[in-house]
Formats: C-alpha cells, sequence, structure tokens
C-alpha cells in the first residue's frame, strides 16, 4: 500500500544513449501521508437493555431522529411490575404502622394509661403512709410496702413509655425500608422502558420485536449527525508525521471525484489491534450535507510541504542516500529531506549543475 504520496512537476531528463541522465531542480514539493477510514457521527452511544426480557413495541428504524426522554420499545418483565406492586402494598403498612392507630402502639398506649393510673393510686397510698408515719401512726412495715408499690409503678410506668418509643421508632425504620424499597423498583420498573438518553440519529438496530434481550444487551447505536468525522487508520511507520491540525484531503468512497478537506482534530495514544493501525480523527471544514454513518474513504494527510525544493527522482537514490554524479569516480552520499516512492528532496551532496547517473548494479 501506498503510504506517502507527492504532487509535483515532472523533473527535466536528459537522455544520452541507453543512459539517462537527470539533472536536479528546484520545484514545490508536498509529502502527504496516505490513510484509509470511515465516515463516522460524534458523541455516539450503545442504547442498552437493563433489564431481561422479550422486546416489544419496538417504533424506530435505521435513520430515525430521536428525541432525549422519548420511550423507543419496551422489555416485558412483569418480575419488576410484580415487585413495585408489592413494595407499595408494604410501604402502605409500613405508614400505618407510625400512627396511632397501629395495634401495636395502641395496645402499648393502653397499658400506659392503665399503669399511669396505677401510679397515682400507688403514689397517694404512699403518702398517705408517709404522714402516718410521721405522726407515729400505722406500721413501719405497711408504710415501707407503700413506697415500693409505688416505686415500682412507676418504673414499670418508664418502662412501658420506653416500649412505646422503640416499637414507634422500629415502625419508622420500617418505613424507612419500605420507600427505599419502592423507589428502587419503581427504578427498576423503568428500566422495562427504553428511552433515549440524548438526541440523536439511530445509526444502527441490534434487536427488534420478539427479541430475549439480556441487560446489558444492546438495542440500538445512536450519534449525532451534525458532528460528522473521519476516523482514519494510520500506518505505525508514518504515524509520528501526523499532528494536530494538519490539512487532511479525503474522498469519500460514494464520490470519489470531490475532495473534502479537513484538519485532524484527535490522535488516539493507543495501538488499535484490529485494525493493526493508529486511529486518528479529522474534522471537515464544510458542513457534509446527506453523510452516510459507515461511508469508506481514502485520506491523504499533509505533513510537509516546501517551496522551490531540490529534487531528484528515488530511483537514482541508493542505500545509503548515494547517488551517481557524472565525472565523480565515487557515489556521492546526499542528505535528504522529503522522500516519497517517487522521488527525494536533496538538503545537501549535489546541486542543481549536477548530473546524475542510474546507480550501477
Amino acid at each position: 500500500m501506498k503510504k506517502i504520496t507527492l504532487f509535483l512537476i515532472t523533473i527535466f531528463f536528459i537522455s544520452c544513449g541507453d543512459n539517462k541522465e537527470v539533472s536536479p531542480i528546484h520545484q514545490d514539493i508536498k509529502e502527504l501521508v496516505f490513510a484509509s477510514g470511515q465516515l463516522e457521527w460524534d458523541d455516539s452511544y450503545n442504547l442498552t437493555a437493563q433489564t431481561d426480557g422479550v422486546l416489544k413495541d419496538v417504533n424506530f428504524e435505521v435513520g430515525n431522529m430521536v428525541i432525549k426522554g422519548n420511550t423507543i420499545a419496551s422489555i416485558d418483565n412483569k418480575i419488576n411490575n410484580i415487585n413495585e406492586k408489592t413494595a407499595e402494598e408494604q410501604l402502605a403498612i409500613s405508614n400505618k404502622n407510625i400512627t396511632s392507630y397501629a395495634p401495636a402502639l395502641q395496645q402499648l398506649e393502653q397499658n400506659i394509661q392503665y399503669a399511669e393510673s396505677k401510679y397515682l393510686q400507688d403514689k397517694k397510698n404512699a403518702e398517705r403512709y408517709e404522714r402516718l408515719q410521721l405522726n407515729n401512726i400505722g406500721s413501719k412495715v405497711d408504710y415501707e410496702n407503700a413506697q415500693l408499690a409505688a416505686k415500682n409503678s412507676l418504673s414499670s410506668l418508664n418502662g412501658l413509655k420506653k416500649q412505646y418509643a422503640n416499637v414507634l421508632q422500629q415502625a419508622k425504620q420500617q418505613q424507612i425500608a419500605a420507600r427505599g424499597q419502592l423507589e428502587s423498583n419503581i427504578v427498576l420498573k423503568k428500566y422495562n422502558y427504553i428511552t433515549v438518553t440524548e438526541s440523536g440519529t439511530v445509526i444502527k438496530k441490534l434487536k427488534t420485536n420478539g427479541d430475549y434481550v439480556r441487560k446489558g444487551d444492546i438495542i440500538a447505536i445512536i450519534a449525532n449527525q451534525k458532528k460528522v468525522e473521519a476516523v482514519l487508520n494510520v500506518d505505525e511507520n508514518s504515524i509520528d508525521k501526523v499532528k494536530l491540525g494538519q490539512q487532511v484531503f479525503i474522498k469519500l468512497n460514494t464520490n470519489k471525484n470531490k475532495v473534502l478537506k479537513g484538519k485532524i482534530s484527535e490522535i488516539l495514544a493507543a495501538f488499535d489491534t484490529q485494525s493493526q493501525s493508529f486511529i486518528c480523527k479529522a474534522t471537515f471544514d464544510d458542513v457534509i450535507d446527506n453523510s452516510l454513518f459507515g461511508t469508506q474513504l481514502e485520506a491523504n494527510i499533509l505533513v510537509g510541504e516546501k517551496k522551490n525544493a531540490l529534487l531528484v527522482p528515488r530511483n537514482y537514490v541508493g542505500f545509503g542516500n548515494k547517488v551517481n554524479v557524472k565525472g565523480k569516480d565515487e557515489n556521492v552520499i546526499i542528505k535528504t529531506g522529503i522522500v516519497s516512492t517517487e522521488y527525494v528532496e536533496v538538503l545537501d551532496g549535489v546541486n542543481q549543475d549536477d548530473i546524475l547517473l542510474p546507480l550501477k548494479p
């Protein structure tokens, strides 16, 4: 595959018998790195299934514009529906358990009322025995028993109040858990619907009505048709010449008679093992009408350019950059610049007045 192409004016040749003599001349020269690739749209993403089930209600095709937030398909997953309904019922029970009508709280409230009445009665009785004791009336044993009864009644009352608070706290915790479970199941139920996350155009449709899909399966690929870019595969021997901002000349396979201009916008750092090349991206200078995703293309990246360069045919340059100069016994080593499959730029070693002969076998 040709990696580098040069555009220049044909060098002047001098014929002398069977040997072609060449005089180097000055001409403008451009060095272009060849790259194959395809047309892609920026901001592409996979629309994936978030749950398992049978795909239904698919209402999109390749090329359709889809709007963020719109549902374009659904997944029949009855378990998610059942779980949401169950969570709603559990939350309703939890909400009731924190009200004064909750059976457990009502029972404790009644016990507390009884315990308060008993404590008040025992307290009064203990106070009466205390007055009698101060007047040396009654036995000390009766006084002590009354005091003990009042103390036990108060302890029982406080214990019931604490139990009421604990039961109420547990009911509130159950309510929080039930609400969280419901919210979680609402989210899971939403996974039954394939919703567009970002507006764009459907460029690939991988599933259709009736397909069984699993969580993570790609339903469709969506991209932004307004942001077109060329994804280029550059040979590893040429990637070091490619820089951001360099001009690119692109021909689409759908219209090879038209040359589109662009610029290198991104150079991916990693080597792509699938294409065995480095990946570069180029944006176009002008808007492309009716661009088709995946259109194959060929590109030439302008990596070097010189005005009035000194050029000689490449087949006159041998190993070690040696050339055969007419009138010299030994080959001359030249310093080269831009090198293509056909021509070599000479930086030093020969000049325009020299005459080159083909290298001897």
